[in-house]
């Protein structure tokens, strides 16, 4: 799921790989970041490529995507779209629910 001006977003296609995506968060702990999102969530297509614009300036995390719709069984846990997990040493640390690129921006620089 490269859109717009690309980026460095790695997209879950399906709980298997999003099972993946969560193995290797744990093992690697480097810092992390998921966004959940969905197709038809009009809040979620707007933040969507600032989150890849904003996935250049951030080298140090590692960006996923997750649609809700294609990962049902991994993100039952999900209530609302979207929602931004961020990971540290393996573990996650904080979250953050809706959009707002200054607000992603500000929770992306303090994890990084």
């Amino acid at each position: 799921m490269e859109e717009g001006g690309s980026g460095r977003v790695t997209t879950a296609a399906g709980d298997d790989k999003l099972k993946q995506i969560f193995n290797g968060i744990r093992t690697s702990k480097s810092p992390a970041v998921i966004n959940y999102g969905a197709s038809w969530c009009r809040v979620c297509s707007q933040v969507l490529p600032a989150y890849f614009q904003l996935s250049k300036k951030f080298p140090k995390l590692s960006f996923f995507y997750a649609d809700i719709d294609e990962c049902p069984e991994a993100t039952q846990h999900i209530r609302y779209t979207p929602t931004f997990h961020f990971y540290r040493d393996g573990e996650r640390v904080d979250e953050m629910f809706g959009a707002g690129e200054e607000r992603l921006h500000d929770r992306l620089w303090l994890h990084s």
